[in-house]
């Protein structure tokens, strides 16, 4: 019996991960999707039948419960629909369409359209569907010839994307879907610095082939959600240290009216790369780093002699990524290290500021963090 139960609980689905929101915009964008495609398919055929087909139901599944899936963006859905009409048209003059013939013809336009899709990169489900129809829609469709492709199908496509296009960009879904970008930022080939070590891209190829089986997700995004997995668990690990327990408290900072020359000797004077600019109450106006003075040709950094009596305050950055006191420091590793941030202003909850946290901070906390887990796991 526990064997009989186990297999029969491998047909209960997974709880689905998806807030009523999503749940929403998914309901109203296929019932909207089909409503104007069906009345513009209406105006645009006039009295030609049928002017919208039951595949499109699919489509529209695909496009507003699921646009993230590879099945549903715009060159698997128009190029999928319609290759598969035309080959469903091709099976159904070839072989016919009537009795045992015609199931023979249904079998191979689904078939033969699955194998189309999969060479073309274009698999899209409801293309089946389309096949399916071209072969035993009966004689109104028949009638149609290689037309069916070009309407109902392709102009029921077209005005279903283009539905999907404005539906999913007002719902803020990023359709058609794209991973985020995989670089690091410095337009050369190395990964991340947070993609170094653990899980690569070559080891999700290597498992995604040994698995054999096409998965319903595009790499990118496999590999960003085992990378948040991977954060998570560190936070759980190391969540307890907050920026307030490693950041640099005595800071030397600027007034927007101080000279230029009086910032850089600082800079220079305590060997850091940045300083920030405060208003009298604390909170921070901008920051000044050593790339706001002159880079000569050969990469040094010096100050222009036209600045020296400029205030910062006309060379400072005014748009500045600051953090919280009691923010953990887990949050701030992508930041520092695939964000491209050297240093972050900490600020406390009235907006002041109480300490500087750098690159170099966190990777003595995380040092000092993994020694303490590694002993801890030693003395268990």
């Amino acid at each position: 019996m526990s064997s009989l139960y186990r297999y029969l609980t491998r047909f209960v689905p997974h709880p689905l991960v998806m807030d009523w929101r999503e749940r929403l915009s998914s309901c109203l964008g296929a019932a909207i999707g089909l409503l104007l495609t069906g009345y513009m398919s209406l105006w645009a055929l006039g009295h030609i039948h049928p002017w919208l087909i039951a595949p499109m139901g699919a489509s529209a599944v695909l496009l507003f419960a699921a646009p993230a899936s590879p099945l549903a963006q715009p060159w698997n859905m128009l190029l999928g629909n319609l290759v598969s009409a035309l080959i469903g048209v091709l099976c159904a003059q070839l072989i016919g369409t009537q009795g045992g013939v015609g199931i023979l013809a249904a079998g191979l336009a689904c078939g033969l359209a699955i194998a189309a899709m999969l060479q073309l990169r274009c698999l899209h489900p409801p293309g089946g569907a389309v096949a399916l129809t071209a072969v035993l829609g009966g004689p109104t469709i028949t009638s149609l010839g290689y037309g069916f492709a070009v309407w109902p199908v392709a102009l029921n496509t077209a005005l279903l994307l283009l539905v999907a296009l404005g539906f999913n960009s007002l719902a803020g879904r990023r359709y058609p879907h794209q991973p985020s970008p995989a670089g690091n930022g410095h337009g050369t080939s190395d990964p991340k610095p947070s993609a170094r070590l653990g899980l690569t891209s070559a080891d999700l190829d290597a498992a995604l082939q040994a698995h054999r089986e096409w998965l319903d997700i595009d790499k990118g995004d496999l590999q960003a959600i085992l990378l948040d997995a991977e954060t998570r668990a560190y936070r759980r690990r190391f969540g307890d240290i907050r920026c307030r327990d490693i950041m640099s408290r005595d800071i030397v900072h600027l007034t927007p009216s101080t000279p230029c020359s009086e910032a850089w000797t600082l800079l220079r004077q305590h060997r850091i790369k940045a300083l920030p600019v405060l208003n009298p109450q604390g909170q921070v106006l901008g920051i000044v780093t050593l790339h706001d003075f002159l880079i000569t040709p050969d990469g040094q950094t010096q100050m222009h002699p036209q600045q020296e009596t400029l205030p910062v305050a006309s060379i400072m950055t005014t748009q500045v990524l600051t953090t919280q006191e009691d923010q953990t420091i887990t949050d701030l590793v992508q930041p520092l290290s695939d964000g491209g941030m050297h240093h972050l202003p900490v600020l406390n909850h009235e907006a002041q500021l109480v300490g500087m946290l750098t690159q170099s901070d966190l990777i003595a906390a995380l040092y000092r963090a993994g020694l303490e887990y590694a002993g801890a796991g030693k003395n268990h």
